[in-house]
């Protein structure tokens, strides 16, 4: 395939999403810096492939390979279909976060509820989430009873998903419980773009934090001395299992950037697991044609460069405290076409494989190759679901 037909598996992200929060990091202290028009129109062109993911998210779910009835609300107009190739891609990887992710928020034992304490209270920290309809799923699946979600992507972006989630019925009102509420962004004087999200009243008459949307740019994080501790950022917990989800996120800041912004969670965070979807294999002609085709876009990837294999992202996050030798942690790494053959059941693939044929087999084994899914984990309580995931 010539590099202008190679698919692009960065469209695949979670949801439509718009990236402001993804552009090339400024380095240590960078984040008390202006952004430079130069800067400006990196951040707008990385932030051009949401459209490309809001697409490729809708054309999954259009034709069949993945259940998101809210995927339509993010898209204008009616969308396109993909191509076979892209559609699995979209499907693989968004079954694996889902398999994941719901071990992590599932029971211990959930074989035997009679043996079960009260739910443990839970927190997803979804970094870059732009629009991301993973919330709103889980909502609608009855699985956030005990969960605090945060949302964390560049102001404009979190404003533009305020918008319509209160001007849309089903997203605004889906759970009555919940409170809808906008209020000014205490973090930083600098964001004058309001933090939202959905509250309720609990039984003692205090209002706990359900979902929040923090308009902040990730690439100042570290570096803002009004961002110390989680105190200064609204709803944030450290005394609950916590989950980090960057969906080729981190991969667009600079390499100290982005290994920054997770230490910033890891060293106020006791227990914490941390999930990265990102490109890999860059060095390979295949690889290489892949970055050129961003690189047409103006859109680079400094940590792909560091990066380049699956040991290389566990090692990644081993430094940074996700150890398997750690009695209380772990971490691996799966590429996505792995995924693809070990994790879903022959059952799924046949329906998969009846909804539309996949000639380009090839292609597809070499493009899934090239994207892995990265989770790793810290501390004794809460992810205990996750150790199954541990190869032998």
């Amino acid at each position: 395939m010539s590099a202008p037909q190679i698919p692009n598996l960065l469209g695949l992200r979670g949801g439509p999403r718009s990236r402001g929060s993804r552009g090339r990091g400024r380095g240590r202290g960078g984040g008390s810096e202006l952004v430079t028009p130069s800067q400006q129109r990196k951040d707008l062109d990385i932030q051009s492939t949401d459209t490309d993911a809001a697409v490729s998210r809708l054309s999954a779910v259009s034709l069949g390979y993945l259940d998101d009835p809210f995927a339509s609300y993010f898209v204008t107009g009616p969308g396109t279909r993909r191509l076979p190739i892209i559609n699995r891609g979209t499907y693989t990887r968004t079954t694996a976060l889902d398999i994941l992710i719901n071990a992590f928020l599932a029971p211990h034992d959930a074989s035997h509820p009679e043996s079960q304490s009260p739910p443990q209270p839970k927190q997803i920290i979804s970094l870059g989430a732009g629009t991301d309809t993973r919330y709103f799923r889980l909502r609608a699946q009855n699985r956030h009873q005990n969960l605090i979600y945060h949302e964390f992507d560049f102001p404009s972006v979190s404003t533009g998903k305020l918008r319509l989630v209160s001007s849309n019925e089903t997203l605004a009102n889906q759970d009555p419980a919940a409170n809808l509420f906008v209020q000014p962004n205490k973090a930083s004087a600098e964001t004058p773009e309001s933090e939202w999200g959905f509250t309720r009243t609990a039984a003692d008459g205090r209002s706990e934090v359900l979902y929040c949307c923090h308009p902040l740019d990730l690439r100042r994080l570290p570096y803002t001395p009004s961002l110390k501790s989680l105190g200064d950022i609204h709803g944030l917990r450290d005394d609950v299992p916590t989950l980090i989800i960057s969906e080729c996120c981190l991969c667009y800041l600079d390499v100290d950037n982005a290994q920054d912004v997770i230490k910033w969670f890891v060293d106020r965070i006791p227990s914490l697991g941390i999930i990265l979807y990102e490109p890999i294999g860059v060095d390979d002609p295949f690889g290489q044609m892949m970055v050129a085709n961003l690189a047409a876009r103006n859109i680079t990837m400094p940590t792909v460069k560091v990066y380049k294999r699956l040991g290389d992202q566990k090692q990644r996050i081993s430094d940074l405290g996700f150890k398997k030798t750690s009695a209380d942690g772990g971490q691996e790494a799966e590429a996505v076409d792995r995924i693809w053959e070990n994790w879903i059941t022959p059952q799924e693939k046949e329906r998969v494989d009846d909804l539309e044929g996949l000639d380009e087999v090839e292609e597809w084994q070499m493009l899934a190759r090239h994207y892995a899914v990265v989770w790793g984990w810290k501390g004794s309580s809460g992810w205990e679901n996750w150790k199954t995931f541990q190869q032998k």
